[in-house]
């Protein structure tokens, strides 16, 4: 019975430290995560430009993720977790023991975000009675024209096809995986998304259309798409930002950090880089981390001058009219 009231217990602990500290503009924390994203590699099999990953743009070493950390994590966090997103950078599925996170997360609900160039029929079925929660695919155009001009590298008749074995294995065993097709919305496949509206219909899977995250800033001119509601950017002056007036709060750092492969804590998934180390998980425990020094300060940072954060002025959060 108490052990059951843990996980809204720590929500409404989270969420009351999150509005005091948005009314007082002072650092006050209850409570540990509700949700998390553990990066069980930032290894990729493409090339996608304005990935930090696939751009060949990340500074920091490419590894995968320690299971024996994984598991120490989560023993320590599933009590508090509603969440675990088993992905970051890269390609979680090229994990070789990528079915076995799966198995030690079983406690919260889970999603994996993958490019789908590795839903074999075997791997699907693995993966509907796995147990996960939620599985998202990228497929950000219907033809490999237009496919690979973001999805460098990639097979777009390949994906298409795990599509249908994941979705085949779902119906066949009853499952009840959630599955969501996401759709980076650029100039290049704007035109299709009314064919692919059309194509999630008939596999009866989910479909999100997002607006499309440009790291490097002088070409963003060249993927914005027509529709303003998938643009991220406006121009101001001659120059692109983000549709986003940056207000001095973000509920990720209350709610949902970031877990490297290497076991590094950061603030949150637009740290791609893993500049702001909050902490080691090879070194402390997470309620060390979490309550720390560094994850304190940045907090505070945060609630007095986020504006002033490189990795804040790319972020969505507080953005409004955008899919985001």
């Amino acid at each position: 019975m108490i052990q059951g009231l843990i996980k809204p217990l720590n929500v409404l602990l989270a969420g009351y430290s999150y509005l005091q500290s948005n009314i007082t503009g002072k650092h006050l924390l209850y409570g540990m995560p509700v949700s998390v994203g553990a990066e069980l590699t930032n290894n990729c099999n493409l090339h996608c430009p304005e990935c930090a990953s696939g751009s060949g743009i990340m500074k920091r070493e490419r590894g995968f993720m320690d299971i024996g950390l994984f598991k120490r994590t989560m023993m320590e966090l599933s009590p508090y977790l509603y969440n675990t997103n088993l992905y970051f950078q890269g390609e979680p599925m090229l994990h070789p023991m990528f079915f076995l996170f799966l198995e030690n997360s079983m406690n919260t609900h889970t999603t994996v975000s993958t490019n789908g160039h590795y839903l074999s029929e075997e791997n699907s079925v693995k993966i509907v009675t796995s147990g996960l929660n939620k599985l998202i695919i990228s497929l950000d155009g219907l033809d490999q024209e237009t496919y690979s001009l973001y999805r460098k590298n990639g097979n777009v008749d390949k994906v298409l096809e795990g599509i249908r074995y994941i979705s085949d294995a779902k119906k066949k065993l009853n499952s009840s995986l959630k599955i969501e097709i996401q759709f980076l919305v650029n100039r290049f496949n704007e035109h299709q998304i009314p064919v692919v509206k059309n194509m999630v219909k008939g596999l009866k899977v989910n479909l999100s259309l997002k607006s499309m995250q440009v790291l490097d800033k002088k070409n963003i001119g060249a993927w914005m798409p027509l529709k303003d509601k998938y643009k991220r950017y406006k121009l101001e002056n001659t120059a692109y930002v983000i549709k986003n007036n940056l207000p001095d709060r973000c509920g990720r750092l209350w709610f949902n950090p970031v877990i490297t492969w290497e076991g590094k804590v950061i603030p949150c998934c637009f740290d791609k880089d893993a500049e702001y180390i909050m902490g080691d998980l090879n070194q402390d425990s997470f309620r060390e981390i979490w309550y720390g020094p560094k994850f304190r300060i940045f907090r505070k940072s945060i609630l007095s001058g986020r504006h002033m954060i490189e990795i804040c002025r790319n972020c969505t959060s507080g953005i409004r009219g955008v899919k985001t």
